[in-house]
């Protein structure tokens, strides 16, 4: 079993509505320990992405996914878009010319991709923010492939892993981003990049874990 370049498109296509269902949970998140705009900011730009589907229909995943990052970083305000174009166009760098990935792949380009996001931030794990979901995805996905698991299993461990990772940052005191400014005040509440972050890893398994 692989993961081919439709289910990528379908990964991306399903994203952009659980955020557009999502939106005002994201926001209400964001507003809480940020501007309130989270949920608006990634709503308008996977928009945005959706809008360019039917020109990525016959690309390679590698493309599509850079294309998704270049849309991301030009329509999504705030510090989502910077990190989470950052996102899409470092897993997009490691896919060039791919039409279909295997698990290792992916748990590659993942680890590309938040190493990508740990450099634009500067955030580290425990730091309250994406990293915080994402980097547990990516060590399950790793410890996924070492064991020899099949991809549905693989999957389903990584976004277990993203939800625990995105609950541990309510106690946390937020040490980046607009949260941090709230100091001991950010404690006590969900971030809500790592929330968005946890809907894509858990969308991925969703739509690529059907065995």
């Amino acid at each position: 079993m692989t993961i081919r370049q439709e289910d990528v498109l379908a990964w991306i296509k399903t994203y952009a509505g659980i955020i557009a269902e999502n939106k005002e949970y994201l926001t209400q998140l964001d507003a809480a320990i940020g501007d309130a705009d989270h949920g608006a900011n990634m709503n308008r730009g996977f928009q945005a992405v959706v809008g360019k589907m039917p020109e990525m229909a016959d690309k390679d995943i590698g493309t599509i996914l850079k294309t998704v990052g270049m849309t991301l970083l030009s329509t999504v305000g705030g510090a989502g878009g910077p990190l989470y174009g950052t996102l899409f166009l470092q897993a997009g760098m490691k896919s060039v010319g791919k039409m279909e990935l295997t698990l290792e792949d992916w748990a590659t380009m993942l680890d590309a991709a938040v190493s990508g996001v740990v450099m634009r931030g500067k955030a580290e794990l425990g730091d309250k923010t994406m990293v915080d979901a994402l980097t547990p995805a990516v060590q399950a996905l790793k410890q996924a492939c070492e064991a020899g698991l099949d991809i549905p299993t693989a999957l389903k461990n990584s976004a277990t892993a993203a939800q625990e990772g995105m609950q541990k940052t309510i106690p946390l005191v937020a040490r980046k981003g607009r949260a941090s400014y709230l100091g001991e005040r950010s404690a006590g509440h969900q971030d809500p990049g790592s929330t968005s972050s946890y809907f894509l890893i858990k969308t991925a398994a969703d739509t690529w874990g059907k065995a």
